[in-house]
């Protein structure tokens, strides 16, 4: 009789322990979720400036006028590839498709990218330019932009085109990888949209 007591009394506390650890994990998952899905986009930034970073050390090692193009593909999948300008009028779309500007560093899969995060920007009111605050960006559907190209170039001299490339998970959060033109500089920022603000 006692044993049958005590097994009770642990089914009882086995219930009660499951229902209290399932109402954690419902509590902790949307907060767990989402600081994911804002290391993801971050990860996927970093991944992009690092990328800038190598193209700016190549022109400058090699020296020589590069262009990086990247290029997303229809499953979500980014990828990039350097260009060497061949003729003297910079790295241009319609050199690389005619082969005039030769690929120097092989086509590349940024590996932080895919469903879960993409190039753009996230649904909603348009976040604010990080150059200008006052205004807020245009063609939402070009994340790439170095002037109105989507090459990234880089002089011998590590001089660059300067332009922003957006990441985003589609849904709240969104990061611009910078190129300043006279330095070169590859900077990361992130956009909270609550203050709608860089950061």
């Amino acid at each position: 009789m006692r044993l049958r007591r005590h097994a009770g009394y642990q089914l009882v506390e086995m219930l009660i322990a499951f229902s209290v650890s399932s109402l954690l994990l419902v509590l902790g998952i949307p907060p767990l979720m989402k600081i994911t899905a804002r290391l993801r986009v971050d990860l996927a930034a970093a991944e992009i400036a690092s990328t800038l970073r190598i193209a700016r050390a190549f022109a400058v090692r090699h020296s020589m006028h590069v262009g990086l193009k990247f290029r997303v593909h229809e499953d979500g999948v980014v990828t990039w590839a350097l260009y060497r300008d061949a003729d003297g009028d910079g790295v241009l779309t319609a050199d690389i498709d005619s082969g005039v500007d030769p690929e120097v560093l092989p086509q590349q899969r940024l590996a932080h990218f895919g469903a879960s995060v993409h190039l753009g920007f996230p649904p909603g009111k348009a976040p604010r330019d990080p150059g200008n605050p006052r205004r807020r960006l245009d063609r939402l559907d070009d994340p790439i932009r170095f002037n109105r190209s989507d090459i990234a170039s880089f002089s011998h001299l590590g001089v660059s085109t300067p332009g922003s490339v957006y990441v985003t998970d589609g849904n709240h959060f969104l990061s611009a990888v910078r190129v300043f033109a006279a330095t070169g500089k590859v900077t990361k920022l992130a956009y909270d949209v609550v203050s709608e603000s860089w950061r």
